[in-house]
């Protein structure tokens, strides 16, 4: 059966992202040095992160209130003004952070948009990723843009079968194997993961080796070869 419709991620898949947060989490293990040590603040973020997802979702809003309640807990109440400005600060810079698609990713999808129809399918804050969609100029490309809380198997097939004819005509491509990969398999549509060097530990799962709907690609530009030998 031939795949009318291909969903793709955007972070770390079109464009960086965990390199931002891994950066701005560099700076505020900087910042905390006077009240724990790197290993403690590392997995004290991690533990409030997970701890706020259900309550601000992911993205870099999220992250900085993650990181403020992180220094107030860490600090107990006592972290300083300044400290409190500069996480600020490097909250914002992560929503200016500019974005360039990564590389061959344009060509790719100029490829891709002939054989299917496409949609950007992520995670994170509506404004945050509308911002950076505009900012990676390749909105073009895209039959329809899907900014969603979560990703799970019926919301793949929601998505499928609103822009397409369902999930088993359909695939979706990205470098999470949690979000991307698993969800979309359940849901009956073919999934490619697009690996990216460094991920997010909320997004690590074991990849699903031996799945007949199932493939890992070194880059987004094979993956038209690998449906032009599936078709």
């Amino acid at each position: 059966m031939p795949v009318t419709t291909i969903g793709l991620d955007a972070d770390d898949t079109l464009w960086h992202n965990e390199t931002i947060f891994r950066l701005t989490q560099r700076r505020f293990q900087e910042l905390l040095a006077p009240f724990a040590d790197e290993a403690l603040i590392e997995e004290r973020l991690a533990e409030v992160e997970q701890r706020n997802l259900a309550l601000y979702g992911y993205g870099a809003k999220g992250f900085t209130l993650s990181m403020l309640e992180t220094a107030l807990e860490l600090s107990r109440a006592c972290v300083p003004a300044t400290v409190v400005e500069e996480i600020l600060a490097a909250g914002r810079e992560m929503m200016r952070h500019p974005v360039e698609p990564l590389p061959g990713v344009t060509e790719a999808l100029e490829t891709l948009a002939e054989r299917a129809r496409l949609i950007l399918i992520t995670k994170g804050d509506l404004f945050h990723q509308e911002a950076k969609l505009a900012a990676s100029g390749l909105g073009d490309h895209f039959s329809g843009v899907e900014i969603v809380s979560d990703k799970r198997a019926d919301t793949y097939r929601r998505i499928f079968a609103r822009h397409g004819a369902g999930a088993d005509q359909s695939l979706m491509a990205g470098n999470s194997v949690r979000s991307d990969i698993l969800p979309a398999l359940e849901a009956g549509s073919y999934a490619a993961l697009i690996p990216y060097p460094l991920v997010w530990a909320h997004e690590a799962a074991e990849v699903p080796t031996g799945h007949p709907r199932f493939t890992e690609l070194a880059s987004l530009a094979e993956l038209s070869a690998w449906l032009e030998n599936l078709a």
